[in-house]
């Protein structure tokens, strides 16, 4: 009985979206705290964030982490990023502190910021890349000095309650922990130190709570059926109904519509769907050996870019890509010998930037794969993803009950006639 108990809680638990993603299952976000030097009222550390999502990057505007301190501590500097507030620092004489926060909130700087403010792996305006897609982008580093602090690895208090918005809500942070010192080595790579003390934070990611509704859903077309099989009914809800923009208003034309705006609110084009991304899955032709499919992305939101962009699928036949013709693409294998997940993202100052709605508001490509005819079918909709993620997050899939079947007869499509049209030339044929 117990067991039975467990197995429920284990399947309601994970159904409902928490922080776990069975196609990356050790993706998570680390913060790392290198304590390098002491200071005669308290530290400077080394604050080192790295993202280890496989598919899931942190995007324009960034970003944003908050902590609680343990004492009454405080920041008299920082290289690389800053707090959003200074605080009440009016019990200090002479040096200001940066920050007196009892909670500081922390944003990465802008590119471009002068060099003495700068520290490695900074500056990026909260930018960072998914592991799988570029892992030289996905670390994010700042320096902290920090008073009225403790001085030593015993009377030093660790921070509490970290927060992580990237840049919305949808991350939860674990405690901070106590590790193993961090090692360095020299520039010249003979000698090595080690931090004085480290702690880590680890982040995990629901989409349950970033947000109510997907943020995406995906449309199916065949070669071998003239049905079209669009988007649910507000598949992403329809809360921007009545704000939404048809694609020929004159609102269009105003200058600045496109600048996001602090928010996020969405500016989007009406549709049924309400989504503002669209991810379109077409099969486009059958070979005797391949067989090809052609992959469009829509971008519905006037008022956002979608910068280092992922699209990952789940697919059987992903076992067997030969070729993607302008995405770049990389296998994802969370369980070892599994492989029937892939990751599609834009090639780098090609098609990396998905713009905003319009004309350009969308990037497409094909791939090759080649059958296994053991497993391959493009019946009761073999041909079609099992689940499609769009920037980290799952999208909305049509009911299989609508997808383009093949007819009842193979042989009823083999001209490209509908299987009405077909029919009638064989009984006036004589074939029937």
């Amino acid at each position: 009985m117990r067991f039975v108990i467990s197995v429920i809680f284990f399947l309601v638990f994970f159904s409902c979206g928490d922080a776990y993603d069975p196609l990356d299952p050790t993706g998570n976000i680390t913060i790392k705290w290198d304590v390098m030097s002491w200071t005669p009222d308290g530290y400077v550390a080394v604050v080192t964030m790295n993202n280890f999502q496989m598919y899931r990057h942190i995007m324009s505007p960034g970003w944003t982490l908050g902590w609680t301190w343990a004492k009454k501590e405080v920041l008299w500097s920082m290289v690389g990023a800053q707090t959003t507030e200074q605080g009440d620092c009016s019990k200090f004489k002479g040096n200001i502190p940066h920050c007196c926060k009892k909670n500081p909130t922390v944003v990465d700087l802008l590119p471009g910021v002068p060099y003495n403010q700068q520290f490695q792996n900074c500056c990026k305006g909260g930018v960072l890349a998914s592991w799988g897609q570029d892992p030289a982008s996905s670390v994010s580093a700042f320096q902290v000095s920090v008073g009225l602090a403790g001085t030593s690895n015993k009377t030093v208090k660790l921070p509490k309650n970290f927060t992580l918005l990237g840049p919305g809500p949808g991350y939860t942070c674990g405690p901070a922990k106590i590790v193993p010192p961090t090692n360095f080595l020299t520039t010249d790579r003979r000698r090595k130190t080690q931090a004085l003390m480290t702690w880590n934070v680890t982040c995990t990611y629901s989409q349950f709570l970033a947000r109510k509704h997907p943020s995406c859903c995906v449309s199916f077309s065949s070669f071998y059926n003239d049905t079209i099989t669009s988007c649910p009914s507000c598949a992403c809800g329809c809360e921007n109904k009545n704000k939404c923009v048809k694609s020929d208003s004159k609102l269009l034309s105003v200058v600045g519509v496109n600048t996001p705006r602090k928010d996020n609110a969405p500016l989007l084009q009406c549709t049924h769907h309400m989504c503002p991304i669209r991810v379109h899955w077409h099969v486009k032709q059958n070979y005797k050996e391949y067989w090809r499919v052609k992959v469009a992305i829509t971008n519905f939101n006037y008022r956002m870019n979608y910068t280092l962009w992922t699209l990952v699928v789940q697919h059987p036949n992903l076992n067997n890509v030969t070729q993607v013709f302008s995405f770049d693409y990389k296998p994802l294998v969370p369980y070892g010998s599994i492989n029937d997940t892939g990751m599609f993202y834009g090639m780098k100052f090609y098609n990396d930037l998905l713009m905003e709605a319009g004309p350009f508001g969308n990037v497409q490509s094909e791939v090759l794969l080649q059958k296994d005819q053991n497993t391959f079918s493009f019946k009761q909709g073999w041909a079609f993803p099992r689940k499609v993620y769009f920037n980290g997050d799952e999208c909305m899939l049509p009911s299989p009950d609508t997808y383009p079947f093949l007819p009842n007869s193979a042989r009823r499509n083999i001209f490209g006639f509908s299987t009405v049209i077909y029919s009638m030339i064989l009984v006036l044929i004589g074939f029937w």
